[in-house]
């Protein structure tokens, strides 16, 4: 016998349940080919016996049939003749691994032997390989397993201590997912602060119409209007909230030039500056119409221009001379809404910069309780390229909220337009359907694990099916996401009637 050839025998046996077929040709110890005389679907997971390691996990990559069918063969079918075709299907494994006797993820070090037979994975084995958390105390129910019952928990703790992102292109389901995280969030008593810059989260306030699938998914409609507050800097488009109010006692003349559009902010910064000063020594808050009274007596060519601004400023009404209390705006076990539907962008940049700045220090000094600040559209507010007024912050508690018990979750249809410095520091990545190349390149880059067929396969999710890893998941997973239990608020809206 030639040196490192060997031989063994292929022996058939009795095809027993969830039987698939066996591993031939060129075997290696990452993947292999095996026949699939019994239906099986791209991405299910499957078994098979290792000679040294045991019972070892797989998923189903690729899928290819093979037939005898010609040019010849395809031409009398075409011309109605009845032909006999023989076909053949195959199906490509990546291996997972196993669990060694330390509790350690493996991959074996010695090929697989062909004619080893391949089973559907048992869901007590998956559970074991991967990892799962089988626990609704200190998870996160998102949804089942593809091609499996299997429900998914992510871990809570995991997701706060190192932030989340939620990345699908427009309309791929990205604030229905974010719902089912809030659900989840209320039922275990998080604080969670959302910033809805388009009134989409008012409706978890509601129950849902929709009938659950209580045999697949286990979940029943209801409402958490009792744990769901929420404040808007315009409570004429949002009746249902309470009014958010900032004081301008801790904004500088500088911060107050930022909210305007004038093109030569520093020729007004002395005479702004000299105001505030004057008011401060009064020793009481002060409002912006005082601010417009003291410059309107000054005698100053230019001050027309800033004074025109700050009426602007006036009219949106974010300012008083008392501000919401943080004790009111954030409550423990409670989701408070802040809604920005109605509120111009510069105006929504401002309230996000002065809440997570609030937030922030908050935490340092534990007045607030520990918590996660759920930001929608996150590429308007911490983008790649410019700077928005709140992309400091933001930066920020990126890279420090861990340490204090403030957690992050982005959520954005443009992965590619967000700060590479957030987008990095989410550990737990709940990723849709995305098409554009650069926001999968943007994914490819802040997702460790993601193999190349489920970057492909990333572009073809249908709605309502997620991969996801982190948030105690150790490897990518498809998830099918579980039916809200509350009123989806995020539906587009229809031109033509049904």
């Amino acid at each position: 016998m030639d040196a490192g050839v060997q031989n063994h025998s292929v022996v058939s046996s009795d095809v027993a349940e969830g039987f698939i077929g066996v591993i031939y040709g060129d075997v290696g110890t990452t993947s292999f080919r095996c026949s699939a005389i019994t239906p099986i679907d791209r991405n299910e997971f499957v078994q098979v016996r290792h000679w040294q390691c045991g019972m070892v996990l797989g998923r189903v990559e690729e899928l290819q049939r093979k037939t005898d069918l010609s040019l010849e063969k395809a031409q009398l079918v075409s011309d109605g003749e009845d032909v006999q075709v023989d076909e053949k299907v195959s199906a490509a494994i990546h291996v997972i691994g196993y669990r060694d006797e330390r509790g350690l993820l493996q991959v074996p070090r010695t090929p697989f032997r062909a004619g080893e037979s391949v089973y559907k994975a048992e869901d007590s084995l998956i559970r074991q390989v991967i990892g799962l958390l089988d626990s609704e105390r200190k998870g996160a129910y998102i949804g089942v397993l593809i091609g499996h019952e299997i429900q998914i928990y992510l871990d809570i703790n995991a997701m706060v201590q190192k932030h989340v992102s939620v990345l699908a292109k427009t309309g791929g389901g990205k604030s229905y997912v974010v719902g089912v995280l809030m659900e989840e969030f209320m039922k275990h008593g998080v604080t969670v602060v959302i910033i809805d810059p388009h009134g989409e989260y008012s409706s978890l306030r509601d129950k849902s119409k929709a009938e659950a699938t209580e045999r697949k998914f286990g979940v029943k409609p209801r409402s958490y209007s009792d744990q769901v507050l929420e404040f808007s800097p315009d409570v004429k488009v949002n009746p249902s909230a309470h009014p958010l109010r900032f004081t301008l006692g801790n904004l500088e003349a500088r911060d107050i030039l930022g909210l305007t559009k004038l093109s030569n902010q520093r020729s007004h910064l002395l005479m702004l500056r000299k105001v505030l000063d004057a008011l401060r020594m009064a020793g009481k808050a002060y409002s912006l119409a005082e601010i417009i009274a003291l410059l309107d007596v000054e005698d100053d060519t230019t001050v027309g221009s800033l004074i025109d601004e700050l009426e602007y400023l006036r009219e949106v009404e974010i300012f008083a001379k008392e501000g919401t209390k943080i004790d009111d705006l954030v409550v423990k076990g409670k989701c408070t809404i802040i809604n920005l539907k109605g509120s111009p962008p510069d105006i929504q940049e401002l309230v996000v910069s002065r809440i997570a700045s609030a937030l922030f220090e908050l935490r340092k000094v534990n007045k607030v309780p520990p918590m996660l600040l759920v930001l929608e559209e996150s590429h308007n507010f911490c983008p790649q390229m410019g700077v928005a007024a709140s992309s400091k912050i933001l930066r920020t508690i990126a890279s420090e909220g861990r340490k204090f018990g403030l957690g992050l979750l982005i959520v954005t249809q443009r992965a590619a337009k967000v700060d590479k410095n957030v987008l990095s520091q989410c550990n737990t990545q709940i990723i849709l359907k995305v098409t554009n190349p650069n926001d999968l390149r943007a994914i490819t880059a802040s997702v460790e694990g993601l193999t190349a067929s489920m970057e492909d396969e990333v572009q073809r999710l249908p709605i309502g099916v997620a991969i996801i890893t982190g948030g105690g998941i150790q490897m990518p997973l498809m998830v099918e996401i579980r039916p809200r239990e509350t009123r989806h608020g995020g539906e587009s809206v229809k031109v033509l009637p049904d």
